[in-house]
Parts: structure tokens; sequence; C-alpha cells
């Protein structure tokens, strides 16, 4: 398990943990951790209470690993800070024109989107997110709450009885062979009277709490996931158009591949448009690569024209969920409780999160606070089967990028700021180092490679050149989960790498 340091190199290391106490501790700064906070603050605060309430966020600041659309629904904010225009919300982006189409290869139909459809985006805002989440950040530490970016929470601590009594963080100064470096500082324990887990879409921790407390117990259908891709473009100003939302469907995506495009036009300091393409992961071809049919789906000619001429300045990807309310599990366990995406609390027919992720986490509060006060603290197919074998499937020829809408995968991942220090174990572990040749590139034809949207698995010719091997880029990982969602054995493992590693997106 990473975090530790191997048994062999244990004898001058000092491996006890340091601990700390905490009312409430919530595990993820995103918008759902951070709204969590925010209400569990105003509640003490309501009753003249003191409330201590802890959030570690694994990002280095505050938003940095934060990536959506975004066109957010502003009711939960209304509730949770009525005056954040006042505040000086970065809310800016009111939806001014909202338009939905079937994209044919060289057409596009328009099809009408009326009030009370769930796509109708009246009344909403597009944001970036990340600004978003950095603002909320703001709003919690004004109200007392500890917030500690840059710490990541590696693994669930427990009661004797079971329970959840807190996370421990990961060890930092780890070497590659697992032995300590000059550096090594062994990680803490945090307890809590509760744990709120928010971690996001497939957070690993959520995961084994999920396995661990059977809370899907045959009450809920297996979660089913997207991989989201975005940019950022400058774009002209002759074709800026702030406030206007579209959304497609159809090319170049065939009819039993899952999937649509988002581009939204934001009110910003520069012309700025975010485009972006999801496709479910139950897709069956081992051969599509969701990053080449994003590349291909700009050059559809009614999406070209909106950036020729401008320049990319961003880009990201993260797995969000696509399961809707019947893929939800039991919320509570002893000691804690999911919220957000950690959830799974995405509206698929309005492809929208946040604000479920927002009100989700205000009523846990509520809930939470109750307990404490009252002294009770114990309260489909999956995606991965669906790939078909590639000796049933055909390759897909995407074109060559052109460098003007198009780009290579690696000069993308580049814009994300991906950073991990070289010399630490693994996060991106492989349970059986003979599986990724024998099962995935012998039956698959190696999927990984292609639905990795940051080039970190790639087959190599082994040693000898008598083979191929798998190679683990693991310094090029953005953190978006997808491999340990569709790996069709199951076989990789996605834990958190060292405090502060991984993207640094500003507001995707």
């Amino acid at each position: 398990m990473y975090g530790l340091v191997k048994s062999s190199a244990r004898a001058d290391v000092d491996m006890e943990r340091v601990s700390d106490e905490t009312d409430v501790l919530i595990v993820g700064g995103g918008p759902a951790g951070l709204s969590a906070a925010i209400r569990l603050k105003q509640l003490a605060a309501e009753k003249g209470q003191e409330l201590s309430v802890t959030v570690v966020e694994k990002a280095s600041e505050l938003g940095g690993h934060t990536l959506s659309g975004a066109c957010i629904e502003p009711q939960p904010l209304n509730e949770l800070i009525p005056d954040w225009k006042e505040r000086g919300a970065p809310l800016n982006t009111p939806v001014t024109a909202d338009k939905f189409a079937f994209l044919t290869e060289r057409r596009r139909i328009p099809i009408p989107i009326l009030p009370g459809f769930p796509m109708h985006n009246d009344g909403n805002y597009v944001v970036r997110l990340g600004h978003v989440v950095r603002w909320l950040g703001e709003q919690a530490e004004e109200l007392g709450v500890d917030v500690y970016p840059g710490t990541a929470a590696a693994e669930v601590v427990y009661n004797e009885d079971g329970s959840v009594k807190g996370v421990a963080t990961g060890d930092l100064g780890i070497a590659k062979d697992g032995s300590p470096k000059d550096s090594f500082e062994r990680g803490m324990e945090l307890h809590a009277k509760c744990t709120i887990f928010a971690e996001g879409c497939h957070g690993h921790l959520a995961k084994e709490l999920i396995t661990k407390f059977n809370l899907r117990d045959n009450s809920s259908q297996p979660q089913t996931y997207g991989i989201g891709l975005k940019e950022l473009w400058e774009v002209s100003p002759d074709v800026h158009q702030p406030g206007r939302v579209e959304h497609t469907v159809g090319w170049p995506l065939d009819k039993d591949t899952y999937g649509g495009s988002f581009l939204y036009h934001l009110n910003d300091e520069t012309p700025l448009v975010a485009v972006g393409f999801v496709i479910g992961l139950d897709y069956t071809n081992p051969y599509l690569s969701p990053f080449k049919e994003f590349q291909r789906f700009k050059h559809h000619p009614s999406v070209a024209k909106t950036f020729e001429g401008g320049t990319r300045i961003g880009y990201g990807a993260r797995a969000l969920n696509e399961g809707g309310l019947q893929s939800l599990p039991r919320l509570t366990f002893p000691g804690g409780c999911l919220i957000g995406c950690s959830a799974g609390f995405m509206n698929v027919p309005k492809i929208k999160g946040t604000h479920n992720a927002m009100k989700s986490a205000m009523i846990a509060a509520e809930s939470v606070y109750d307990a404490i006060e009252k002294g009770d603290t114990e309260t489909l197919g999956p995606d991965y089967l669906r790939l078909k074998p590639s000796r049933e499937c055909q390759p897909i020829e995407y074109p060559k990028p052109d460098g003007k809408l198009s780009f290579d995968l690696l000069g993308s991942v580049a814009l994300t700021g991906t950073n991990h220090e070289g010399d630490q174990p693994p996060h991106l572990t492989l349970r059986d180092d003979t599986s990724p040749v024998k099962q995935n590139l012998g039956v698959f034809d190696g999927p990984e490679a292609r639905f990795c949207p940051a080039g970190v698995y790639e087959y190599v010719p082994t040693e000898d050149d008598q083979g191929q091997r798998l190679q683990i880029n693991a310094q090029n990982c953005i953190h978006c989960k997808t491999c340990d969602i569709k790996d069709p054995s199951q076989n990789i493992n996605w834990v958190t790498p060292e405090s502060g590693g991984g993207p640094s997106y500003n507001g995707m």
C-alpha cells in the first residue's frame, strides 16, 4: 500500500504517527466538501456553540484539481450564502442563449429546448469552477474552518469496533523502492466524531468504504461512468458570445456509443470558450480513443469556426458519474458519510452535478450537526465489463492533429501543469504484473493506451525484444480515475500520490 515504507527499511525510522482531533473531518475541498464545512460552521454560529471543522485537500491549492464544464444552477448557493453577489463570488456569466443539436459528419440539426426540459439553462451561470471553489474556500476560512490544501488523505483509520475514526495522510519522502529518504516524514492521523468523504467521482477511499460497509448491498445498480475532456480557448472577439451555451450529440460517435459535447462562452477578462466532450465508459470498442474523438469533434464545420484563429490555453480530463439516482449507494456508515460525486449525485439528464453536490453536502452537514449535538455518531453491468475483444472490433483510424484545432496527447498534457515528485512509490499500482500483457494486450489490444487521456500507459518492447510490457508513466497522471474504472481486468489500482502532486488547473 502506498504511504508505508517497506518493513526492511523501518528499523531506524520512527513510524509513530502524530494524531490530531477535530469534531468533523471533511476529505476533499471541492464544492461539496466546502459547502458542508460552511454549513456546519453556520449552524454552530446560529446556536452559539463551538464546532471544529477541518478540510483536507490533496491539490496544492483549492481548485487545483477541479475540472468541470461548468454550467451551474445557483439555487444551493442562494441558500448557503444568500449575499454571494455582494461577496464577489465568481459567477460572472449568466446564460443568455441555450442551443442543442444533433451532428452528422457535415450537418448540424437543431433540437429545441423548451422550458421544463432538463437541459433548459435559463437562470443558470457559466463558471470556471476552480475559481468558484477557491472562493468557497475563502468563505469557509472566514467562518473558522481549518482548510489544509496539499494534504492527501491516504487511508481510512478505524476504531476497534470497525467504525470510521478518521484518516491518515500519506507519508512523505519515500523513494521508489520503498525506502525512506533523508526528507522522510511520517503522515499524521486526523480523528473526528464524524468524517465526511467528498473526494469527487470514484474516490479511492470512498471505493474502500463502499466495499467494507457493503453500501450497495443489492439496493442500487452498479455505478457507471463517463470521461469528460475539456479545453479552454481564447477566441476571436468576433465569435465570442458571453453566456452562450451549446450542447451536441451524434458525430463523431457512432449510434452505439453514448456521449456528447459542450461549448460555453465565458464573460472573462479575455474572450474565453470552454469546450468539452464526454464519452460513456461503457463503450465496447477497445480501439476507441476518447481524446482523439474529442480532437476530431472540433473539426466539425459548425464547431471549427469558433476556434479558428484562437489559442488553446488549458486542457484536462476527469471521470464523472453517469449512473443517476438508481446507482446511489447507501450514504451513511458508522462514523461517517458520503456526499457529492463521491456518492454519485450527478443529474445526468441535466448534465449537471455541482448543485446536487452542494445541496447533498448541506443536508449532510445538518444531519451531522444534529447527530453530534445528540451525541449519536454511529449512525446494469459495470463499465469495465463492456469492452469487446479486439478481434470483434475494427481499429479506428483517427486523423493526424493539425496543431490548430486538434492536438497531440503529450502536448495537451503539458497544459495541465501536472507534476509529481519523481522519487516516490508509484500511485498507479498493478495487482498482477502479468495481467496487462496476458489479458489487456492479448484480448483487448492494450486499451489503456487509448482510454487514458494523459499518455500514462503505453506498451513498449521488452529488453530482449521478445515481446511487450506495460510501461506506466505516472508522472503524466492527471488524476481522472478513468484507468481505475475502465481497466477490463480491474488490475489497476489508483491511490493518492504524495500531497500536492497532480494537475494544476486554473479555473477549469
